[in-house]
């Protein structure tokens, strides 16, 4: 009997044979180099692939991907990819992209513990409190937790612009902008927030950094 992970590896074979099938030289042109326009920071929600909704391909969008597209100044991994693409793949785009029924966002808009978690929700719990007057008003809770994902998308946008990273390249004049979107499971659409930080003006002056 077939163990449901070997199904994987013969996806994958019959993935190469596609590949090879319409274009020869598909791998060795990817093995040539990546040179992404966007980096995607989305939710790890296995409902959620990247390349799929938006119909990239390799090569063409570089990827991370955490519990509630959250973006956490103290976050290495976070941070390790978006110095990379931005210093060194130069990236023109950087789309925060969150999604309706997120399980972490629901998660932290309640009170129980599930263990380790609990460390990482209390970021997205910060996110409510700053916007609890809204949210509190907002009876219907499906209602109120799909407001909940799309502030708090609104947040980490602002938050990638707190980055040392992020305004430095502004000050490089970098062709660089940040947007926030929310793809809604249900069918498939990407709205655009139409929240963008193109530069340090965006920023409270308290998180400019003296560059």
């Amino acid at each position: 009997m077939e163990k449901s992970y070997e199904r994987l590896l013969k996806n994958n074979k019959q993935w190469v044979e596609n590949q090879l099938a319409l274009d020869p030289t598909y791998f060795e042109q990817l093995a040539k180099g990546q040179s992404p326009e966007y980096l995607w920071i989305g939710c790890s929600d296995s409902r959620v692939p990247a390349n799929e909704i938006t119909g990239t391909k390799p090569g063409e969008m570089f990827v991370h991907r955490n519990i509630a597209n959250m973006v956490v100044h103290s976050d290495m991994n976070l941070l390790s990819v978006l110095s990379y693409a931005v210093e060194v793949l130069k990236v023109k785009h950087i789309i925060v992209c969150g999604h309706y029924n997120c399980g972490g966002v629901i998660a932290a808009m309640g009170n129980k513990q599930y263990g380790l978690i609990d460390n990482w929700l209390r970021h997205i719990k910060d996110v409510y409190r700053m916007y609890h007057a809204e949210l509190d008003a907002i009876e219907d809770e499906t209602l109120r937790a799909r407001r909940f994902v799309e502030v708090n998308v609104m947040e980490q946008v602002l938050d990638l612009g707190k980055t040392s990273i992020v305004q430095n390249a502004w000050k490089n004049k970098q062709d660089l902008h940040v947007h926030g979107w929310v793809y809604d499971i249900h069918d498939g659409i990407i709205a655009d927030l139409d929240v963008t930080c193109r530069g340090i003006d965006d920023l409270h002056s308290i998180y400019q950094f003296d560059i």
